[in-house]
């Protein structure tokens, strides 16, 4: 679709940065004005731009400032291990529409796949349009220039099937599929308590635990992809085991199912008197519920979050005295457990990372929600529109 560099900059200029004047947005390119005027043209034709009314005088005759076309569209999705979200955005990344529904990504590629078509067919639906692309966030180690797992952990059956492909067959535009946490990082950048900042942390806490990491206002996903794999980092040699087939990992003391394994020792015991009662009445306990019995002055509770914040805060420390971040962003379900986690991390890192990494440091819990991953994965599939055709 896309057939010249100097669209594709044009285009992505006009989603980061809004409606501008062909002056401007020649000026913002370094282009003389014969030469926007023909490009824009171009993009008009191919219905991605349109005129959006007079631009601001800057003396003599007003020219009209041009954005992307309101009808575009792009599909966002955020498939977790026990959830899935899907969201309709604008060209400019703004949700339109979103739902979640609990989805266990175990069940594999046919059936979670199939379930997302079937979300995203209602959703567009609540917010007609002109579908131009598709991004995708998956829970596991991601080849991004193949658009397919590879060897994930907790996704059994999904090893490098061909989900970019499959997916752009069903929805007959470019689809981009990454990392969940690399999804959640760019969201988080562009929409998030991190926005507009070039270098940044996003650390997800959730069944797992990664890491995206955000340099130069790009993902930096290294060579085979897989950079921020915090989750199988090994704190300790005898430690638990892993999904990952290791022991000791962070994610094995960490994660979602690790906290709950851990609330559930605490029922049984009845160290925890809180989390036994809700063992009691419902027969099972997770990682909310030791939130809540923290939030209930629930001693054991308040114990395991802060073991875990301490060790999540060893890594995070590394991170950070390694990268320089500005601003290091905490989300996922576990995030949720709030400010005694932040606390903990928080604590470890401005101890052990130099002086100077962490003198001007926010460590802050995400403020998105489950919209991080769809917003990310959005930003992704406009990227993928974007990009010239070869």
């Amino acid at each position: 679709m896309i057939e010249t560099r100097h669209q594709s900059r044009a285009l992505a200029l006009l989603r980061d940065e809004g409606a501008m004047s062909r002056v401007e947005l020649g000026e913002r390119l370094e282009l003389p004005r014969a030469r926007i005027t023909s490009e824009v043209a171009r993009l008009s034709e191919l219905g991605l731009v349109e005129a959006a009314g007079p631009s601001p005088s800057r003396g003599g005759r007003r020219s009209t400032l041009v954005r992307l076309s309101n009808d575009l569209r792009l599909l966002g999705v955020d498939v977790g291990a026990t959830s899935v979200g899907v969201a309709v955005t604008d060209p400019s990344c703004e949700v339109l529409a979103h739902t979640v529904e609990d989805c266990d990504v175990r069940d594999g590629p046919i059936p979670v796949l199939g379930r997302i078509t079937e979300l995203a067919e209602k959703i567009t639906g609540a917010a007609p349009g002109r579908l131009i692309a598709a991004g995708i966030g998956l829970p596991g180690p991601v080849s991004f220039a193949e658009g397919m797992p590879v060897a994930p952990p907790i996704m059994p059956g999904w090893d490098r099937f061909p989900v970019r492909d499959h997916l752009a067959r069903i929805w007959g535009c470019p689809v981009a599929v990454d990392n969940d946490v690399n999804a959640m990082a760019l969201g988080e950048r562009h929409a998030g308590v991190a926005r507009s900042l070039d270098e940044l942390i996003f650390v997800k806490v959730g069944t797992g635990i990664g890491c995206g990491i955000v340099l130069g206002g790009s993902v930096y996903r290294g060579v085979a992809g897989t950079a921020g794999d915090i989750g199988h980092i090994r704190l300790d040699e005898y430690g638990p085991p892993c999904a990952c087939g290791e022991v000791g990992c962070l994610e094995a003391y960490f994660g979602g199912s690790a906290l709950a394994r851990d609330a559930l020792n605490l029922a049984r015991s009845r160290r925890s008197a809180f989390l036994a009662d809700v063992l009691a009445e419902r027969g099972t306990v997770d990682a909310r519920d030791v939130g809540v019995a923290a939030a209930a002055g629930d001693t054991s509770a308040v114990t395991l979050i802060r073991e875990g914040g301490r060790r999540l805060g060893q890594v995070v420390a590394s991170l950070v005295s390694f990268i320089n971040p500005g601003i290091v962003v905490i989300g996922g379900g576990v995030a949720q457990l709030g400010h005694q986690l932040l606390a903990e991390v928080r604590s470890v890192v401005y101890r052990r990372s130099l002086p100077l990494a962490t003198g001007n440091l926010p460590i802050v819990l995400s403020e998105l929600g489950d919209t991080a991953g769809v917003i990310g994965a959005a930003w992704s599939a406009a990227d993928r529109a974007f990009t010239v055709n070869t």
